[in-house]
């Protein structure tokens, strides 16, 4: 079944390719959606998929790439919205 999340990164993840970080994650999971850097610092990421693939992408969220710093991961469920392809905003 089709499910959505919502997540919100804080912590160094700005400047230290982050976002790339997600986008090839995702892939490696088969989800969809988007990451976008928030004006307060953080980034923000929309994935949808299966359950369990979004279960294994947000621990690899929670670990970040090498050269940032994951300070907490905010997450909400959120309905899906049928969207292809991930991308960087």
């Amino acid at each position: 079944m089709l499910r959505a999340r919502r997540f919100v990164i804080q912590g160094r993840v700005q400047g230290v390719g982050y976002r790339y970080f997600v986008l090839r994650q995702a892939h490696l999971a088969g989800l969809y959606g988007f990451a976008q850097n928030n004006p307060d610092g953080s980034v923000e990421v929309w994935a949808e998929g299966q359950e369990s693939a979004l279960d294994e992408f947000e621990v690899e969220l929670r670990k970040g790439p090498t050269m940032s710093r994951v300070e907490n991961v905010w997450t909400e469920p959120a309905v899906p919205r049928r969207v292809r392809g991930f991308e960087i905003r």
